[in-house]
């Protein structure tokens, strides 16, 4: 097992890796404000973004804020989601959350953990990824790829997302984490995927593979 000094050290080399692949992390998610991004993170679990991309203009044309939400029929929120998995799962929460908002905060989005995770369908991840990415709170949002990386490098043994968050937290700089979580992402799409993985391609792993980090 690596000392906590070689993961760190592998690290950082993996993050100027990761600087210079994606020096700019725009959030690939379509969403104007809070609100939007929020009902955007929401619906992209256990769907791919492009797909959220594909249903978030017909979904925001109906209702693109929780005032507006709040009055639509379920029935209607679920059509419009409908080939994103788990629509009517999500078209309830959707709705809940909007009626919350309107309710108890005034139509915003609140801006801190603890408030985002009381909302329906809206754990961890989701809330934050919504202060990394609109309240620009250092955050590390951990997915089940994210997760799978951290392993796969060696920066984390940990048994679920919760803990690997705990240990990249500890690995890279707080500066850094609002980015560093999307570049992960975008370089396990393109470099590093769970299946047809290929070293030739993938500099970070083929490093490792070779000792060189």
């Amino acid at each position: 097992m690596r000392s906590k000094k070689a993961k760190k050290a592998r690290a950082e080399t993996i993050g100027q890796i990761l600087d210079e692949l994606y020096p700019t992390t725009p959030v690939p998610l379509d969403h104007k404000d809070a609100y939007t991004l929020l009902v955007a993170v929401l619906l992209s679990a256990q769907c791919t973004d492009k797909r959220v991309n594909m249903v978030t203009p017909d979904l925001f044309a109906l209702a693109d804020n929780p005032h507006d939400m709040a009055r639509q029929p379920v029935d209607k929120i679920q059509h419009t989601i409908r080939s994103c998995g788990l629509a009517p799962t999500k078209a309830k929460n959707i709705l809940a959350l909007s009626h919350i908002l309107v309710d108890e905060f005034d139509g915003e989005v609140p801006g801190t953990l603890k408030e985002l995770t009381k909302l329906p369908g809206v754990g961890r991840k989701t809330a934050q990824v919504v202060l990394s990415q609109w309240f620009d709170v250092p955050s590390f949002p951990v997915d089940t790829h994210i997760h799978r990386l951290a392993e796969r490098w060696g920066l984390s043994n940990a048994k679920n997302v919760r803990q690997t968050e705990d240990d990249l937290r500890e690995l890279f700089d707080e500066s850094t984490w609002n980015a560093r979580h999307l570049q992960i992402i975008f370089y396990g799409r393109e470099y590093c995927p769970a299946r047809g993985h290929d070293l030739e391609t993938c500099v970070i792993c083929r490093q490792i593979e070779a000792g060189e980090l």
